[in-house]
């Protein structure tokens, strides 16, 4: 339900308003009060205020400079606010500048003045207006009587998803119940504004599992609100879309909580969260489940474009830069959060917007401060998928020892640990193969050898055989690591750049690795 200023206005506080400027913005959403206190040079904090709010002051607006006054006008202006409410000090304004007056109507900004002498304070005006905010002129139980004659009306209704339903289509709006990764698991759609997809991307850029009170969010024209809820003991989300804008914010409150006890009286249990079961079953190999899950979690195979798998993240703020990625790409993004990972997938539908490659996603979230990143892009379906999983799953244990310098790891990272691993742990003639490639460096001496395999180590797997990162990884001029790269290019008798020699040198190298490793456990 809209409150707008001109409606703030005919309230008994406001008896003895006058309109100093901005008479174009009357109409202006109220939806919340604040106040100004700006700092001695007149400057104001515009990041403390939201949009739509009424903006009271008590200082004397007319004695600051006229440069500090427009400056003040601007600032609220651009924060969204829907009115500057002045209760002076003196008297009441009997003219106000022309410049003042030209920049708010410009803005579509009313600045409205109380006379001193009016007895009015904050608080007065704070009650009467939240109070039109949250409950209207008309607060009644029109909606709360005829939602809970719907929702426990047991002789007609043999569910909760039914009776939800016909209290929704007859009260007109909608409501959605999520997951705590923020995936659906029941909705009621009435309209079709907006998309449950764009609708939760919204609520997870505004924070909402971090408001202690309801949220309300404005999606292209759709009112949202937004709150907590348990079921089972469990935490979800539930969002409610008043679809005309024909109820107060008190009005809505209280419908969630006629939705929470209803669902408790139904003993209502969500469904599964079928995205989540599917992405669990393909982590953990279960290829027969995850077909089985497919269709419900709305995945085709061929969609999907890259697994991946992120650690030391904080869920918010991963969740925020996954939620911008889609928004810009198009692609949609399964995901599920366990401890301190996030895993799941990237899916490119057919409203994707663009070409750009999943990768792109990973290198926000290393920039963010992703601890470890593992990501196979360019998977074959649902094969691919559980395959990809599965190379995660053997190499994360040890592939920060092969690459110590490395938080981001691609499918060729990932295969190689894979494949070291193995041959570590097998113990047979393959290894003995590999090893004696590095041989050589035991006849140098074990103090001379360490330090040169020591830089080999770190130049073919570290540096991406660059001698200059070479040498400021390892604290020493780069003439020193030519001069070690050329005693090994003797000691080995091969050229090191060889296309016949790197593949085994590389692979002898992360095995002497995990096995230095292995010998400390």
């Amino acid at each position: 339900m809209k409150v707008t200023v001109r409606d703030c206005l005919t309230l008994p506080a406001f008896k003895e308003a006058r309109i100093l400027a901005g008479k174009p913005g009357l109409d202006n959403r109220v939806s919340a009060v604040s106040f100004l206190e700006p700092d001695q040079s007149g400057q104001i904090q515009s990041q403390m205020y939201k949009e739509d709010e009424m903006v009271l002051a008590a200082f004397s607006f007319e004695e600051k400079p006229l440069e500090s006054r427009l400056k003040m006008i601007e600032d609220l202006s651009g924060a969204g606010a829907a009115t500057l409410v002045l209760l002076p000090m003196g008297v009441m304004f009997r003219e106000v500048n022309p410049n003042i007056i030209a920049l708010a109507d410009r803005l579509d900004l009313p600045v409205i003045c109380l006379p001193s002498d009016a007895q009015i304070t904050f608080s007065d005006i704070v009650n009467v207006v939240m109070e039109k905010v949250l409950y209207g002129d008309n607060f009644g139980n029109r909606l709360i009587s005829n939602t809970i004659y719907h929702l426990l009306n047991f002789e007609k209704h043999s569910s909760f998803q039914s009776a939800a339903r016909e209290a929704a289509i007859n009260n007109n709006f909608q409501l959605v119940i999520l997951s705590e990764d923020f995936n659906p698991i029941f909705s009621v759609e009435t309209r079709y504004r907006t998309t449950i997809a764009e609708a939760i991307r919204a609520g997870i850029e505004r924070d909402v599992n971090k408001s202690m009170v309801y949220t309300k969010i404005d999606i292209n024209g759709a009112l949202t609100y937004w709150g907590p809820v348990l079921i089972n003991g469990e935490k979800h989300y539930m969002f409610i879309v008043d679809n005309e804008d024909s109820y107060s914010p008190g009005e809505i409150t209280k419908l969630a909580e006629i939705v929470e006890i209803a669902i408790g009286m139904w003993k209502f249990s969500p469904v599964k969260d079928a995205k989540a079961d599917f992405l669990k079953a393909l982590r953990r190999g279960n290829r027969s489940l995850a077909y089985s899950l497919k269709e419900e979690a709305e995945v085709a195979g061929k969609e999907i474009l890259s697994v991946f798998s992120i650690e030391g993240l904080e869920k918010d703020d991963c969740f925020k830069k996954i939620s911008i990625f889609e928004k810009k790409t198009g692609y949609e993004v399964l995901k599920i959060h366990e401890g301190d990972e996030v895993w799941g997938m990237i899916l490119e539908k057919k409203k994707s917007k663009t070409r750009e490659s999943a990768v792109s996603l990973y290198q926000e979230l290393q920039g963010a401060g992703a601890e470890t990143i593992f990501h196979v892009t360019n998977v074959e379906g649902i094969e691919g998928s559980a395959d990809a999983y599965q190379l995660i799953n053997e190499s994360w244990t040890f592939i920060k020892n092969i690459f110590p310098h490395k938080n981001l790891f691609t499918k060729y990272e990932l295969a190689l640990a894979s494949n070291c691993i193995n041959i570590s742990i097998k113990n047979d003639s393959v290894k003995k193969n590999y090893m004696d490639l590095l041989e050589p460096f035991k006849i140098v001496g074990e103090g001379k050898g360490r330090q040169l395999l020591e830089t080999l180590e770190i130049f073919v797997l570290d540096a991406g055989m660059n001698t200059s990162k070479t040498a400021n990884m390892m604290g020493i001029h780069t003439n020193t690591v030519q001069y070690r790269l050329k005693r090994i290019k003797e000691i080995l008798q091969a050229d090191m750049m060889g296309t016949t020699i790197m593949p085994g040198l590389t692979v002898a190298l992360a095995i002497e690795r995990i096995e230095k490793i292995t010998k400390k456990l």
